[in-house]
């Protein structure tokens, strides 16, 4: 009996133990899954939303940073498109359209379809895109991740639609003389290329090419190397001026018709050589107006960089100089623009963002053509500039710098050294002359009889009894016997400095501001001088106001301060 019941007592304990383990494990499985649970609801609040992840998507896109983008992306969701394709897909449209300033607006956010619908709007080269459109994302193991398709870009694109851009070239305005002659305007020229294909014994034909171009063999092989080339393309090389056949059929053509003429027909015995017409700037006047208008060139990448913004492309051309580039604003205009859709077929399904062009304005000045080129045929040899005025209303009639340049030259195309040689001209071609401070000497003395004669200050009848004086021919004085006058009067008032500096200090003082400058200029003038030995006639401008001669001989040097030093001519 005692043995039974010793067995039912054992029986009950190892009963109660395993149902205490079976709790315990029970227990700890139960921990162990709201721990779990616990955990993955932590890591998932951890998570950034969709909403945060779509607006740092968008916000890669103007900054170009695609490798980013891609990142982002759930790729099996996203077709496993590949990082390369991806890249080049997103970076060709983005880039092409020049996306800046991008914007996106959170519309709403459905969290059982994990979409997220959004506005954004963005800067492009033809305008502002604005768009609505959605976005889907998945769950990933670290966090939500975005599904990409073309749609992405813009709602309606298909992976086998393209973006394009197209661009309006706006026609720069014409500038015209006072009657509507034009200075500046449309010309055509002629382009001379090459197709590579058609080339025969390539290195001796542009060889030849480069000689009749008045360019070199490496120029010409750095252009039919650029990467758009191929066998059966148009590449232009140089443009040369137009020969017109009516110029050609006179009974006496001109010598550099015929010169031109000879060598586009040189040129076009070449295999391999077109020559057509090409729209260019022209400057019908030349070197008659050449400083007044001015020329253009093609931009830089320095002008795009400093006219950022402006509408400025790699095809546009900028005023240099002239009325060209004074009025650069008013003669551009500015380019129309279009961004669009086409399908496989190239057909446009939607346009996306347009500007419209606006046409360069024409801009009318107030000279005459006619007495432009008079003046400039008068005085074209001369180092001289002239301007013709309409004295009742101030209206600049003709205004000409000689000798000149011709800006047509700037069009055609200079080699550095053609450029070299303008500058280096000793007659200084490019140097306009009438953009500088002259001293007007004797020619402004009518001006100055007239406001005497008409104010009473002068006495038409009087006799001044004046012999000598520079600008009166009563007196003969050799040009060499003056400028000893000057140089020993300015030596003196040089040497005798001290004695000026009290006349000086009282004129600082004077309520004439002129006076005053004069005196400050003397006492800067005379400071540490040396004594003048030879003529300088810079300085002679600066400081002298006129010499006075007398029957007797006697020189008056007349100084600008008021000074007066007399000096003897020895020759009398």
């Amino acid at each position: 009996m005692k043995k039974g019941k010793s067995r039912n007592k054992r029986k009950k304990t190892r009963s109660r133990l395993l149902w205490i383990v079976i709790a315990v494990i029970a227990i700890a499985a139960v921990i162990s899954a709201v721990c779990v649970a616990g955990m993955l609801a932590t890591k998932e609040n951890a998570w950034r939303t969709p909403e945060e992840l779509l607006v740092e998507y968008m916000d890669h896109i103007p900054k170009q940073e695609y490798e980013e983008m891609y990142a982002m992306l759930h790729i099996e969701a996203s077709g496993n498109v590949s990082q390369e394709d991806f890249v080049t897909r997103n970076s060709a449209i983005y880039e092409g359209i020049e996306v800046q300033n991008m914007a996106v607006q959170i519309i709403a956010y459905d969290e059982e379809q994990m979409t997220v619908t959004y506005q954004a709007s963005f800067d492009t080269v033809a305008g502002t895109i604005s768009l609505e459109n959605e976005a889907l994302f998945l769950k990933g193991e670290d966090g939500y991740k975005l599904v990409w398709d073309d749609s992405l870009i813009f709602p309606n694109l298909a992976s086998t639609d393209k973006v394009r851009v197209s661009t309006t070239q706006a026609n720069r305005g014409e500038i015209l003389d006072r009657n509507g002659r034009v200075l500046a305007g449309k010309g055509t020229a002629s382009s001379v290329g090459i197709v590579p294909g058609k080339l025969e014994n390539r290195e001796e034909a542009i060889a030849k090419i480069a000689e009749l171009l008045e360019t070199t063999p490496e120029v010409i092989e750095k252009k039919l190397s650029a990467q758009w080339v191929k066998d059966d393309s148009f590449v232009p090389i140089k443009t040369i001026p137009r020969v017109e056949e009516i110029e050609l059929m006179s009974f006496s053509p001109d010598e550099e018709v015929l010169k031109e003429n000879e060598r586009h027909e040189k040129l076009l015995e070449i295999p391999g050589v077109m020559i057509s017409d090409v729209e260019v700037r022209e400057y019908p006047l030349g070197e008659a107006a050449a400083h007044l208008v001015g020329y253009v060139q093609s931009v830089t990448a320095e002008d795009l960089e400093e006219h950022a913004g402006e509408g400025y492309t790699a095809n546009s051309v900028i005023g240099r100089s002239g009325m060209e580039g004074f009025f650069e604003s008013e003669l551009k205009g500015q380019n129309g623009c279009r961004i669009y859709i086409v399908n496989s077929e190239g057909k446009e399904k939607e346009e996306l963002a347009c500007i419209l062009v606006q046409h360069g304005q024409h801009v009318q000045l107030t000279i005459d053509a006619d007495l432009q080129i008079s003046l400039y045929e008068q005085f074209k040899e001369d180092k001289s500039c002239s301007v013709a005025m309409n004295p009742y209303t101030g209206e600049v009639l003709a205004l000409v710098s000689t000798p000149a340049y011709d800006n047509n030259d700037f069009i055609m195309g200079l080699s550095s050294e053609q450029w070299t040689a303008l500058n280096e001209d000793e007659n200084k071609l490019m140097y306009n002359r009438f953009r500088q401070v002259w001293c007007p000497g004797s020619t402004f003395k009518p001006i100055t009889a007239a406001v005497g004669l008409e104010s009473g200050t002068i006495d038409p009848m009087e006799d001044y009894k004046v012999k000598g004086v520079m600008g009166c021919a009563n007196r003969h004085v050799e040009e060499e016997t003056l400028i000893k006058a000057y140089l020993m009067a300015w030596n003196a008032l040089v040497e005798n400095r001290e004695d000026f500096m009290e006349q000086w200090t009282e004129q600082l003082q004077s309520e004439n501001l002129l006076e005053g400058y004069r005196a400050e200029k003397f006492i800067e003038y005379t400071d540490g001088a040396e004594p003048l030995t030879e003529m300088d006639t810079d300085f002679m401008l600066k400081t002298l106001d006129h010499i006075k001669v007398f029957e007797d001989g006697t020189l008056l040097v007349v100084f600008l301060d008021g000074t007066e030093i007399e000096c003897k001519n020895e020759e009398e």
